[in-house]
């Protein structure tokens, strides 16, 4: 038997006057053999110096916003697999392999990584076991755990709807009907530094609230508007870091 090729693969970067943590991303890992998309803003003018170090880099400009910008990226990715990466996320060693092992599995329609901070603040641990136990029993990761998808399954649902907030939540609950959930157990490691900005404690419950505020149904557009009321520093709708 015939053992399937290595499938090709996308990586969607969408990104928002967050240039620091972009260099740090596109320098993290060897991007050999893998076609990198970064989607920014026409108004975002930070990326110049990062833009000129990666010319192997795809650039594409989109209307700010998550959502749009991940969208405007699968435009144009070319690869059967489409990796949806934050900015101040990391990408370790063999994660290659995980994008393999889950494209032998013909019933999959959307993986993810482990979720992991780069702190050692033991509130790092406690936040990394909660978002496990949520995975396992939900079968809900976020964004920031670096969403995989085939892409003719990321067309066929429409891509992510433009929503101001939760647009990962929506888009793993519309995925999730569509087929199984791979979990690789190699970590996407994200930056704590907007944890230790706010306040662990604060952070987290803002978190809850929020999730649990909008599977009551109230509307992304509202809680954006409490998001930002909330938030002892109100980010952008590209640096939010998803829930």
């Amino acid at each position: 038997m015939l053992e399937r090729p290595a499938p090709s693969t996308s990586v969607v970067v969408p990104v928002y006057r967050d240039s620091d943590a972009l260099s740090d991303t596109l320098r993290g890992i060897d991007w050999a053999g893998v076609e990198v998309i970064v989607v920014t803003t026409d108004d975002d003018t930070t990326v110049a110096p990062v833009r000129a170090a990666h010319p192997d880099v795809v650039w594409v400009e989109a209307p700010r916003g998550r959502a749009r910008q991940m969208n405007a990226g699968a435009a144009v990715a070319r690869g059967d697999w489409l990796v949806f990466l934050h900015a101040d996320t990391r990408l370790t060693h063999g994660w290659r392999l995980a994008i393999a092992e889950a494209d032998r599995r013909d019933g999959v329609a959307l993986g993810c990584f482990r979720f992991a901070l780069d702190s050692p603040a033991w509130f790092a641990r406690a936040i990394e076991v909660g978002v496990r136990a949520r995975v396992a029993v939900l079968g809900l990761p976020y964004g920031d755990q670096a969403l995989f998808v085939r892409r003719s399954r990321f067309e066929a649902a429409g891509g992510f709807a433009p929503l101001p907030i939760m647009e990962d939540v929506d888009f793993v609950r519309r995925m999730r009907r569509q087929g199984a959930l791979f979990c690789s157990p190699l970590p996407a490691v994200t930056s704590a530094r907007r944890w230790e900005c706010d306040g662990w404690i604060r952070r987290t419950v803002r978190h809850l609230v929020l999730i649990s505020l909008y599977i009551c149904g109230v509307s992304p557009a509202r809680l954006m508007r409490l998001d930002r009321a909330r938030a002892p520093h109100p980010e952008s709708p590209g640096q939010r870091m998803s829930l």
